[in-house]
């Protein structure tokens, strides 16, 4: 090893926890990965967390990667933090918040959404503005939920930030945002790159209140704080950088964005699943979040809620081994468990059809896999079409489609999705692909590099292609049959 090397930090706050990559910035290698676990509290629609907790979870994920990378402190050059979107971080004058953060899945606040959504102009003049029609997810329906329903804490507020803008202002004393992260508020315009006053007054949000725009997430928003260096055990010297959304982050992981692959679109199986692409082109379609990427280009980003935690349900309901799944055959599940975002039906609940005597509990299994990703994949024609691509172009579907989150490392998932696009499949080694990315913003905030190159030089996005197979269209289309006819009586 030599004597001395530059290395980069780069985070990843999570929902359930935080994980600190240590990554050297010439090669891009990853030298260490520090985890802290975070406390999700609620019940009945509520999520929330103490951002204090993800403080100390910081500091400990730091302290570990570094120690576990086998480096001197001083060799650490910068730091950027990816978080959960849309969160609600309330600050009291003494800059700490006032209570629990309203996290992303929190959905106490739909009623807020739906009324929102009818204002200003109604749903259109919405995505013109901001790129997305306000959902629960959306910060800025958490913030009207807190406004009518704990109006003491909404006029002590002296601050907001998104969860990622709180890390970085504990880290650096700056209050900044980036136009990825600020995308996901419902408050701030793509079109424009500024919050919109016309929304914020709507609100009854006091622009004041919120954190400066970096132009990306690779800005440099300052150095550590004294107190923040004392935390972390590094020297105060190190570049912070604005920082980012996890979705957006991800991406530069994966070398999207205008220094790397545009309208190459990627599909996240976690807990919810993803799919999205770095594009030019504005998007302003319902279905999807017309996010802002971290760089100046675009993110549309569809989501649906229910995808491997759903599936796994399924899996300890039959008493199988997720991994024991076989195709459905006959069987139709739609594993809208928690009710479901794309396509949006918040009220929904699981459906099963096509059983009989003979249905091997296997089949039901894999019924639920295809359920998933069916909607994930329909999700994904959108995000296309709002892309400019005819997603039946055959130069469209022979471009890979990337893998990522949990279900990308199960043989069952993977197969699904192969079978149900008929697409390539591109499943990249690293699997800690939004810490990467964050360590690419990292190392763009101390040097001025692109994130985005250097994550492409770095090769963090690259992995086994999967050829195609025959797009299996029977299933395909039994279920979108069923969800059709399924829809008005039994999913609303």
């Amino acid at each position: 090893m030599p004597a001395s090397r530059s290395v980069v930090i780069g985070v990843d706050s999570s929902t359930q926890s935080t994980k600190a990559a240590a990554v050297d910035a010439d090669t891009g290698e990853l030298l260490a990965l520090g985890r802290a676990p975070h406390t999700v509290t609620g019940s009945a629609g509520a999520r929330e967390s103490d951002p204090a907790e993800w403080w100390t979870a910081l500091a400990a994920a730091v302290r570990a990667a570094v120690r576990d990378a086998d480096v001197p402190a001083s060799d650490v050059t910068g730091i950027a933090v990816a978080g959960q979107q849309h969160g609600l971080v309330a600050l009291g004058a003494d800059g700490r918040a006032l209570r629990p953060a309203l996290l992303w899945n929190d959905t106490r606040s739909a009623p807020q959404a739906a009324a929102l959504a009818e204002r200003l102009g109604g749903p259109k003049s919405w995505l013109e503005r901001t790129g997305s029609v306000p959902v629960a997810s959306m910060t800025a329906a958490k913030w009207q939920w807190l406004r009518e329903n704990e109006p003491e804490h909404a006029e002590a507020v002296r601050g907001i930030r998104l969860p990622h803008d709180h890390l970085t202002e504990r880290l650096s004393g700056a209050a900044v945002t980036d136009p990825g992260d600020a995308s996901g508020t419902c408050w701030y315009g793509t079109a424009t790159g500024a919050y919109d006053p016309d929304v914020l007054d709507l609100l009854g949000l006091d622009p004041a209140l919120l954190p400066a725009v970096a132009p990306s997430g690779a800005a440099r928003a300052g150095t550590l704080t004294p107190a923040a260096a004392e935390a972390l055990g590094l020297p105060r010297t190190v570049a912070v950088a604005a920082g980012t959304g996890d979705n957006m982050a991800a991406a530069v992981g994966l070398g999207l964005g205008g220094a790397g692959l545009l309208d190459h679109p990627v599909v996240s199986l976690g807990t919810s699943g993803t799919v999205f692409a770095a594009t030019r082109a504005r998007p302003a379609d319902p279905g999807l979040a017309g996010f802002a990427a971290t760089d100046g280009t675009y993110l549309p980003l569809g989501c649906t809620l229910n995808c491997t935690l759903a599936v796994d349900r399924f899996a300890t309901l039959l008493g199988l081994d997720r991994e024991d799944a076989a195709p459905g055959g006959g069987v139709v599940v739609l594993p809208y468990l928690d009710g479901e975002r794309t396509p949006d039906l918040p009220h929904a609940a699981g459906l099963v059809t096509g059983l009989r005597h003979a249905t091997d509990p296997r089949a039901v299994l894999g019924a639920a896999y295809e359920g998933a990703a069916f909607t994930v994949l329909r999700a994904l024609d959108e995000l296309l079409a709002a892309c400019g691509l005819d997603p039946e172009a055959p130069a469209v579907r022979d471009r890979p489609l990337r893998l990522i989150g949990g279900g990308a490392r199960g043989r069952a998932w993977t197969e699904t999705v192969r079978r149900l696009s008929g697409r390539p499949l591109l499943v990249p080694a690293a699997e800690e692909l939004v810490a990467l990315g964050a360590a690419a913003l990292a190392a763009g905030a101390a040097t001025g590099a692109d994130p985005v190159a250097l994550a492409t030089a770095w090769g963090t996005g690259a992995g086994t292609v999967l050829p195609p197979v025959p797009r299996d269209e029977e299933t395909w289309d039994r279920i979108a049959s069923v969800l059709t006819a399924a829809t008005p009586a039994l999913l609303h």
